[in-house]
């Protein structure tokens, strides 16, 4: 399946579907497409169902499948960027609410961090998505995206949230910032993730949470 994403930063993805191709996505996603493209909502059963409510997803996807040749275009949710992963050559793990599309063959599951009852309190970084099976997902990034590459054993510091994405290879951990003085006045938050690789890691530089308390500020409220 060929496909194109363009239109950055207010991203969409176009898919050139054969006859016969099918994919599914998120609730919402569609944006417009050519006749021939039908589609048919799916909730996966109730455990199904149990790890989307968990990790923030649709409890139903729509699956589209291509009666005759034709495109079907998704529409990103907030300005940022698509990225597209080969997950029979890479399986990966990626933020929760990441999930635009894939093709039939790719599986999700929860991901859960090492130390479950600090990642619990850390939020963002507690839960995530692992991706594996064959074909391709295309994930939504907030913001612009940054790769680094990780040695064994090497590792990075990231403010949670700031994860997009990893190759299965790495691990990752949620770390309390140590310090009084540093969790109350330093503006970070009290939780850091540490990637240990090796592999690839994926950054975003604005996280869908940052930007909304960061517009929050903006916002006229009412009175006491």
């Amino acid at each position: 399946m060929k496909y194109e994403i363009k239109n950055q930063p207010f991203t969409v993805l176009t898919l050139h579907m054969d006859q016969g191709e099918s994919i599914k996505c998120q609730s919402g996603a569609m944006a417009w497409m050519t006749p021939g493209i039908q589609m048919e909502t799916k909730t996966g059963g109730l455990g199904g169902m149990f790890k989307k409510a968990l990790v923030g997803e649709s409890l139903a996807l729509n699956h589209y499948s291509a009666t005759q040749a034709g495109e079907l275009t998704l529409a990103k949710h907030s300005p940022g960027d698509i990225m597209a992963f080969n997950i029979s050559e890479t399986p990966i793990i990626a933020q929760k609410t990441s999930f635009l599309a894939a093709t039939e063959g790719v599986n999700m599951d929860i991901y859960l961090q090492k130390r479950a009852a600090t990642g619990f309190f850390g939020g963002e970084g507690f839960l995530m998505q692992a991706y594996s099976g064959s074909g391709y997902a295309w994930l939504e990034i907030d913001g612009s995206v940054q790769e680094r590459e990780l040695g064994a054993g090497e590792q990075l510091v990231v403010d949670s949230g700031y994860v997009a994405a990893m190759e299965a290879t790495c691990s990752m951990e949620i770390v309390t910032v140590k310090g009084f003085t540093n969790v109350v006045l330093g503006g970070e938050g009290l939780f850091n993730t540490v990637v240990t690789g090796p592999g690839k890691v994926w950054l975003q530089t604005m996280p869908i949470n940052a930007l909304a308390m960061n517009l929050y500020a903006y916002m006229p409220h009412p009175s006491n």
